[in-house]
């Protein structure tokens, strides 16, 4: 009797099944709209394929569905995020996401992108292609919505419940990852590998991360003086980056005491002239963004150092800048502002800053070596443009 009942629920699923590919459902093989696929589903997937009416890529999928789904993560706001299909389409409004998706080679499940990352990324293959959402602080929605992500990525929670509003009765699922900050980059890391069934890219990556840190940090410990380091952004004059910052991580994981550390717990802080002065850095370091300076000085479509080494000189110069002991003994550098972040490119920021605030220590160290190593390996593209001046190779 039983197996009259469960093969009953077969061909009541198959017919369920089948209805369910004809509308085009959430879910491949999902045949009560539970979003979970069970074994019965699957059976009744099976009897439908053998009748010619799934294909074996179909059925491959209801069988994988079945097999690794509901998929469930914890994303950087405390939400729990549940994915119940393979994820073939998202989008990301972060900026700083772009690259975690470049290293878990998932590019082409970007289904579109926003105007900023096609500028920041456009050495990417694909990226400027793809269709563009507006810029990453003026979202168009409207064209969001007709691109219909499995997955959209914020990079902050502020705006969390007016996206919700917008993009979870599409069935969207919406993620809060910032990738803006080194204590917490792992752990973001890795749960975008997770609903992007990536795991062993991920954890390959990060031991290639982790080598490059443990060596710096070791050599570093046991020095006892450690540089003060000032940075301030190109395209903001006197704005530091303070203890939330990806610069603050980056310099202080190199081994240097960024002074604005203390200023606040956000991203920056504007600060006076005469307290530069005052505090005298022994090192300056500028985080350059190629999307925001009038005047390019790092990117990846640069060959010169002209523009880096124009703005130095003029930096030098103002009152603030002139008197302290960076400029006087001609240690201000210029970094990349993606290379100075928190995010996959921020190991290679580490290399150059440890080189530039210690260069007897790490006279070994190559960090445009290894800057080439992360393009190549990592980004999939050539190496080429400029990154750091003067050159930490």
């Amino acid at each position: 009797m039983r197996w009259k009942i469960f093969a009953l629920m077969i061909v009541c699923a198959s017919l369920m099944v089948g209805l369910a590919f004809a509308q085009v459902t959430d879910v491949p093989g999902d045949s009560n709209g539970d979003k979970i696929v069970s074994a019965e589903e699957v059976a009744a997937a099976e009897k439908l394929a053998k009748e010619g009416k799934l294909s074996a890529d179909e059925l491959q999928e209801i069988k994988h569905i079945h097999e690794k789904y509901p998929i469930n993560i914890t994303d950087s706001a405390g939400r729990e995020v549940t994915i119940y299909k393979p994820v073939k389409r998202m989008i990301s409004q972060g900026t700083w996401a772009y690259e975690p998706i470049f290293v878990l080679k998932a590019q082409d499940r970007l289904s579109a992108v926003t105007n900023t990352a096609q500028r920041v990324y456009g050495f990417v293959p694909g990226i400027k292609e793809k269709p563009a959402v507006g810029e990453y602080r003026e979202i168009d929605y409207e064209k969001v919505i007709e691109n219909r992500p499995d997955v959209y990525i914020i990079g902050s929670n502020k705006t969390l419940s007016d996206i919700e509003e917008k993009l979870e009765p599409l069935g969207t699922a919406i993620v809060v990852f910032p990738f803006s900050n080194m204590k917490t980059f792992d752990k973001e890391f890795r749960a975008l590998a997770r609903l992007l069934e990536e795991d062993e890219k991920v954890e390959e990556y990060l031991a290639w991360r982790e080598g490059y840190l443990k060596e710096i940090q070791e050599k570093t410990a046991d020095i006892a003086h450690k540089p003060r380091v000032y940075n301030e952004y190109s395209d903001m004059a006197w704005t530091t980056g303070t203890s939330g910052s990806g610069i603050n991580d980056v310099i202080t994981l190199a081994g240097g005491l960024n002074i604005g550390n203390a200023l606040n717990k956000s991203n920056s802080a504007e600060v006076a002239p005469e307290w530069v002065m005052t505090q005298n850095p022994e090192v300056i370091v500028i985080p350059a963004f190629f999307d925001f300076a009038p005047t390019d000085l790092t990117g990846y479509h640069l060959d010169s150092t002209d523009n880096a080494r124009k703005f130095i000189e003029e930096a030098s110069s103002r009152t603030g800048w002139k008197e302290t002991d960076a400029v006087k003994n001609i240690r201000v550098f210029v970094l990349d502002g993606e290379t100075g972040s928190a995010s996959c490119r921020g190991v290679v920021g580490v290399c150059y800053c440890a080189k530039w605030f210690y260069p007897e220590a790490f006279k070994d160290l190559d960090p445009d070596a290894i800057n080439r190593e992360y393009f190549e390996k990592w980004l999939g593209v050539p190496y080429k443009g400029i990154w750091g001046y003067p050159s930490a190779g």
